[in-house]
């Protein structure tokens, strides 16, 4: 065996460690009871057959309206799995696509094809020709140390909400003093706002405000008081988990125990913040 067929064979064994490696992140795979690619649920025993494959595998599947509590509570211990079904006339294909609570894609699948012409019997064969990809694997659940959570809790006050819309609609006032002796200017515009200033950290944005959520295309918007649109909130396949729009930082909101919570990342470090959301 010559060196540089040597040296592939090393690379390839080291960077499939590596990424299934990625994998014992997540304690459980959540498998919907319907794909994005059909309009009806477990559709040729597809849903059925994955977690069932997953199963064997030694991974902890579970269907996405049946989460356990803890999955309820912190959505980002599971990995969503997708079936990208790319079948045409005379072969079936499938690929499964597993991406975490930010969408982010982890791991992707080996095509499975089959020309079976039966159509369960042709998604069982393509679909396990697809899991040859995690042959070999040598799955454990292993938690992720040291990662830092800050949940602050939000108090809302109105105390000076009339006080400030007051101020903000009066025209702008400026008092001016000249004489000989004693020369001053006193300026009673009202100061800019410094919310750009507190966009560059998500801490600062919705620490102490209520957000209203309108209905809009694919979830909703959350607006202010003002009303200025600050978040977009976009529907998943899971009831309550809603993945966040709001300057390509990814994270999601989700509700545990009737209260709604902001997970994101900064600096990878994951950040979980309350949020007072009227509906």
């Amino acid at each position: 065996m010559n060196s540089k067929l040597m040296f592939l064979m090393v690379f390839a064994m080291v960077l499939s460690s590596s990424v299934y490696g990625q994998l014992n992140d997540y304690k459980y795979i959540i498998v919907p009871k319907k794909f994005d690619a059909y309009k009806t649920e477990n559709k040729h025993q597809t849903s059925t057959m994955i977690k069932h494959l997953f199963a064997q595998k030694g991974f902890n599947a579970v269907y996405d309206d049946e989460l356990p509590e803890d999955l309820s509570r912190d959505r980002c211990l599971g990995l969503l799995v997708n079936l990208e079904d790319n079948s045409s006339m005379f072969s079936t294909k499938t690929v499964l696509v597993m991406r975490d609570c930010t969408s982010n894609e982890i791991f992707r699948t080996l095509e499975g094809r089959s020309k079976v012409k039966d159509y369960r019997a042709a998604y069982s064969e393509a679909i396990e020709k697809s899991f040859g990809s995690f042959d070999g694997l040598q799955y454990k659940y292993e938690p992720r140390k040291n990662i830092e959570v800050t949940e602050k809790p939000i108090t809302v006050s109105f105390k000076n909400d009339v006080k400030s819309l007051d101020e903000a609609s009066k025209p702008k006032m400026v008092v001016q003093e000249a004489t000989p002796e004693n020369q001053s200017f006193k300026s009673m515009e009202p100061k800019s706002s410094n919310f750009k200033k507190a966009e560059t950290k998500m801490n600062e944005s919705f620490t102490s405000e209520l957000l209203y959520a309108q209905p809009i295309e694919n979830g909703y918007q959350l607006v202010d008081s003002a009303p200025k649109v600050r978040m977009k909130l976009i529907e998943t396949s899971i009831e309550n988990v809603f993945l966040i729009d709001y300057k390509g930082i990814s994270g999601v909101v989700l509700k545990k125990e009737n209260r709604w919570f902001l997970e994101y990342l900064e600096g990878g470090t994951k950040k979980i913040e309350e949020l007072n959301i009227k509906f």
